[in-house]
C-alpha cells in the first residue's frame, strides 16, 4: 500500500465518520433548539430540562440508526482490511 492508497483510505474513514455521526448530531441539535425555544418562551431556566430530552432523543436515534451505522462501519472495515 503506497501513500496515495493510504490517504484515500483516511479520506474515506473521515467521510464515513461524518456520515455515521450525522443522524445523532442532527437529532441532538434539533431537540436542543426546540427545548431552547420553549425555555425562552416560558422563561424556565432549569439546566436539566435541556439535557433529559436530548439524551432521550439521542438514545432513540441510536436505537433507530444503530444497525445502519454498524453495517456501514463493518463494510468499511472489510474494505480496508481486504486491501
Amino acid at each position: 500500500m503506497d501513500v496515495g492508497e493510504t490517504m484515500e483510505l483516511v479520506r474515506q474513514a473521515i467521510l464515513l465518520l461524518l456520515v455515521v455521526s450525522l443522524p445523532v448530531l442532527l437529532t441532538a441539535l434539533i431537540v436542543g433548539l426546540i427545548v431552547s425555544v420553549l425555555q425562552a418562551a416560558t422563561q424556565v431556566t432549569d439546566p436539566t430540562l435541556s439535557f433529559v430530552p436530548k439524551i432521550l432523543a439521542v438514545l432513540l436515534a441510536l436505537a433507530i440508526t444503530g444497525p445502519w451505522m454498524i453495517e456501514m462501519i463493518v463494510d468499511f472495515g472489510k474494505q480496508a482490511f481486504g486491501n
